[in-house]
């Protein structure tokens, strides 16, 4: 089987003589004697379902259950335990249908050492992330990273063989994941005890490279915060801001632990900043949170913190461990009461769309909304009761009555559990859907209730506490412009044939179809635009004329294949409609905006007059809307409230727009600045929900997560079309290529070079002339394809910069506008061209044709538009071709043949010529003599000539001034 990204990987931790009882909670006690035993050879057979695998080993060394971290699509990641000296991981995919056993072939030597105590060995593999390329483990404080790929883990001729142990002189005591890249890298964290405490080793994985670096880089962490030691308990990197968040533990003397957050730029040594929390938990006297000002009371327990959340949408961390504090600032701090000091966090699940699940080291679940203060408990909970005997009723094949829960994880932000299922003395594992919202509506109904006497029966009622009977949104603009996703209609062939059901012929045209479609996809973000801004285009480009026909032929059942293939039935979709949802991510380019309303219908009545001073009575809502945004900073928002009394309702129109100050110029997709939108019905968290065919939904709490900058799928494009057909146009002559390649343009050496642009959006079509100003560079060439070579720097500024005095220059402009510092000219669409020089010490300069068509020579040309207007510093590369012109050398050469054939005659009749003068004129003689030799030479032609056309070119305009008419009249 195949493991793939998003794979799950699972530990199941067994006891030294692999019988009797597995007791992973202390609630569960479940007996696995049919699960793992031992056969006659005493050999351990392991059995998942219906599959058993034979392991070879005595015995197995392994402790509690206990989930580890997750992959960075939030599948859980977890290892089945080994023996001495071998390892195995059961990988599964998300279906957890089919199993794979491997064979981990690492050495289990131990670094004993005085800062790496002896007494904590052990065979288990405690921490694994995986990571989109790279899977790493910790086993005691060794730290190996898998160097193949996820399809060649399994295999047992080369995947034991790819481990890498990284540092090796380091003891580990941590592994620490890092859930987003940036700049094409990726990244993990090691925490380390010993010698180096108070450091953290970042790793980054780059191209499957894999590197460490000691951070702090001139001083511990220790240092900084002014004490002899500490330890750090968990780290968390931010990748937009390039801060390590580091959960710090320390100890003053006799005095009691205290624990600080320590804010620390890993691009600014110097800047590192702590805030130091007391070592006891707040006591919140009833509250359900309370703000954490120095001046609060305290409870006699003592603060045991083990982990820290940041999420970069909304800028909200989280410290947990048998407290929960909440920070939207990393400097100010809410103490949520509602989670119970007693209990300890175990880990959290991250959805990063504004929702966050608790494990306890007791296998409790506990929900929280994040921004606000109240937590709720799912499990045990009354409602999870009435859902588990419901579920028990319908003898669903995803409940037992005996069951473990081994991991807690989220998956396109819906929560999900891996459990193990006892039916029967028959193991089970199975990932299953966590209900939030019909736990929360079970524990509400269960909770608040009335037993009304009506007549001579009770009548049971319920207490509804969301302040809104109706929640819709309105007003959705088409999504495709913000989510930047593209899509296409690709519909199946019409199979003719009477019974009109697919064979094995029509599935496999229609898969050759899909496929060419997703080619054509691929292949068409390219420097150069089509003449149609369409990927599907060249598909149907030269068939479009002949549509009727084949419509003729399909509808006498005479189509190729048996199948019948429609030309509209695969085009690109620009125009999506709303389905009446607020997208999963928005996109703002530099100054946009995206707007929607939302209509509520209030609960009963909930509308007043007030009485406003020198106004008449004005009427207001009681339900109301609150927007909240991580970066006022950078976006804005402004909320509307219309009030419709007749139908009891209020409409909020809400706008949020970019405020032009937090973007960055750069490639279109990258250096995008996260930031979230949140939308909250003012009492509704946790409170209000909407019946659908896909069970209950969750309202009144919307978090859309943002992006600033230059979005996804806009390009500039080299407009080879107009591009050619205006230099037909000025330059007054027809021109085409000996070898012409749609992709590839060429040009004439002594014409004028006029190019043009198109910035092009790949979502929604939208195509435009490019109107802002660039940086044209010549970056590399050569007389031939195949001896193309990139220049080094120098020589792109000799080869492009006017201010080059070695005689290297490739092209001029008579533009006269420049880069600060002079160094290259910035061009735009309303420049005067580009003149081709190449000058004595230019790469094109000494350029022989190899035949009798002209010489070619090409270059590569970047054209960078980090200067324009817009938040996209786009750039292109293109190839062109430059040419002598057909013309001259073609009468050259025709020139030369004339000239080989009549040179026998013309020699003759120069010596009777002279014969005759020398008799006439005896005192003076005069000998002419013309010699022509080197007339073929094309470099020596152009050097010859390269005076008079500089200055006669150089006059022109693209506008063309009346004296250059006058002048072509004349002629």
């Amino acid at each position: 089987m195949p493991i793939k990204k998003g794979s799950v990987v699972m530990r199941v931790d067994i006891s030294s003589n692999g019988l009797g009882t597995f007791i992973p909670d202390k609630r569960f006690q479940m007996n696995i004697n049919g699960f793992l035993k031992r056969d006659r050879d005493n050999n351990i057979q392991f059995t998942v379902g219906e599959k058993l695998f034979n392991l070879m080993p005595q015995y197995f060394v392994g402790v509690s259950s206990r989930p580890l971290w997750h992959t960075v699509d939030q599948s859980p990641v977890l290892i089945l335990g080994g023996i001495p000296n071998e390892k195995y991981v059961l990988m599964t995919d998300t279906s957890f249908k089919d199993f794979s056993l491997v064979e981990l072939s690492i050495d289990s030597c131990w670094v004993g050492s005085f800062y790496c105590p002896h007494s904590g060995f052990t065979a288990t593999i405690y921490d694994t992330i995986a990571t989109e390329s790279t899977l790493f483990i910790r086993q005691n404080q060794l730290v190996y990273y898998f160097t193949g790929t996820y399809t060649t883990l399994y295999e047992r001729n080369r995947g034991s063989g790819s481990w890498v142990r990284v540092l090796a002189s380091e003891c580990i005591k941590k592994l620490c994941p890092v859930y987003f890249h940036s700049n094409g890298s990726e990244y993990i964290m090691a925490l380390t005890t010993g010698k180096h405490e108070g450091y953290v080793h970042f790793g980054t994985i780059r191209d499957g490279q894999v590197s460490f670096e000691m951070l702090p880089r001139q001083w511990s962490v220790c240092e900084q915060i002014g004490v002899t030691t500490c330890s750090i308990i968990w780290s968390e990197y931010i990748a937009g801001e390039y801060t390590l968040l580091l959960l710090v533990e320390s100890g003053y003397g006799n005095a009691s632990k205290r624990f600080q957050v320590v804010s620390y730029n890993t691009g600014n040594e110097g800047d590192a900043r702590g805030w130091a929390q007391r070592g006891r938990i707040p006591d919140s006297r009833g509250l359900e949170f309370l703000m954490i000002l120095g001046t609060e009371s305290y409870t006699s327990t003592a603060m045991a913190p083990k982990g820290i959340f940041c999420n970069p949408y909304n800028n909200l961390i989280f410290i947990w461990g048998n407290f929960l504090l909440q920070s939207s600032n990393k400097e100010n701090f809410i103490y949520l009461a509602d989670f119970p000091k007693e209990l300890s966090i175990k880990y959290m699940a991250r959805s990063f769309h504004g929702a966050v699940a608790i494990v306890t080291e007791t296998e409790e679940i506990w929900y929280l909304l994040e921004g606000s203060y109240r937590v709720y408990q799912l499990f045990p909970s009354k409602g999870w009761q009435v859902h588990i005997s419901l579920k028990l009723m319908q003898q669903s094949s995803l409940y037992a009555s005996n069951e473990t829960m081994l991991t807690l994880f989220y998956e396109d932000s819906k929560l999900y559990q891996l459990v193990y299922l006892m039916n029967n003395q028959k193991g089970q594992l199975v990932k299953r859907l966590v209900p939030v919202e019909q736990l929360l509506m079970y524990q509400q109904h269960t909770s608040h209730y009335d037993l009304e006497r009506k007549g001579g029966y009770l009548m049971l009622s319920f207490i509804d506490f969301c302040p809104f009977s109706v929640m819709r949104l309105r007003s959705l603009p088409r999504p495709q412009r913000y989510t930047r996703q593209e899509r296409y209609r690709a519909r199946p062939p019409r199979v003719l044939e009477r019974s009109g059901f697919h064979n094995e012929n029509s599935l496999a045209i229609y898969q050759g179809l899909v496929y060419y479609l997703l080619w054509l996809h691929s292949v068409y973000d390219k420097p150069y635009a089509d003449p149609v801004h369409d990927p599907t285009w060249r598909w149907w480009a030269n068939n479009k004329q002949d549509q009727d026909y084949y419509f003729f032929l399909a509808s006498n059942w005479r189509s190729a294949g048996g199948v019948s293939i429609e030309m509209d039935s695969y085009e690109k979709i620009y125009n999506l409609e709303s389905a009446y949802e607020l997208p999963e991510r928005i996109f703002l380019d530099k100054g946009t905006e995206y707007s929607f309303a939302i209509f509520l219908s209030a609960q009963g009545r909930s509308f007043r007059t007030q009485a406003e001073l020198g106004t008449v009575f004005q009427l207001h809502s009681q339900v109301d809307v609150g927007v909240v945004l991580a970066d006022p900073g950078c976006i804005e928002a402004s909320v509307k409230q219309e009030v419709l009394i007749n139908r009891n309702s209020v409409l909020f129109s809400i706008t949020l727009k970019d405020k032009k100050l937090c973007y960055d110029q750069g490639i279109s997709g990258h250096h995008l600045m996260k930031t979230s939108m949140t939308v909250n019905v003012v009492g509704s968290s946790g409170l209000c929900f909407q019946e659908t065919h896909l069970g209950p939904h969750m309202q009144g709490n919307l978090m859309v997560p943002v992006f600033i900058g230059c979005p996804p799928g806009k390009r500039l494009a080299f407009d080879i079309t107009y591009t050619l057909e205006y230099s037909r146009l000025k330059n007054k002559h027809y021109f085409d290529c000996v070898n012409v390649n749609p992709e590839m343009p060429c040009f004439l050496f002594r014409d004028i070079f006029y190019p043009f642009f198109l910035i092009q959006d790949l979502v929604t079509g939208d195509s435009g002339s490019f109107q802002g100003s660039y940086v044209l560079l010549v970056v590399g060439g050569g007389p031939t394809l195949d001896s193309l070579k990139d220049y080094s720097e120098d020589e792109i500024y000799r080869f492009n910069s006017p201010l080059d005095k070695t005689n290297s220059l490739i092209w001029t402009t008579r533009t006269t506008r420049t880069t600060k510092d002079s160094a290259f000219h910035i061009m735009s669409h309303e420049s005067p061209g580009i003149e081709w020089l190449c000058l004595e010490n230019a790469p094109c300069y000494d350029n022989v044709p190899q035949g009798i068509f002209a010489p070619e020579f090409f270059f590569k040309v970047l054209v960078n538009c980090g200067l324009c207007t817009l938040s996209c510093a786009n750039s292109l590369l293109i190839l062109c071709s430059l040419q002598v012109s057909a013309s001259v050398f073609v009468g050259l050469v025709i020139f030369y043949i004339a000239f080989c054939l009549l040179w026998p005659l013309v020699v003759k009749g120069c010596t009777m010529i002279r014969w005759k003068i020398n008799n006439l004129i005896a005192s003076e003689s005069y000998y002419t003599y013309a010699s022509i030799s080197g007339i073929s030479s094309v470099p020596s032609l152009r050097h010859s000539r390269m005076g008079s056309m500089f200055s006669s070119r150089m006059t022109e305009d693209r506008a063309e001034p009346k004296e250059a008419v006058e002048r072509q009249l004349m002629t």
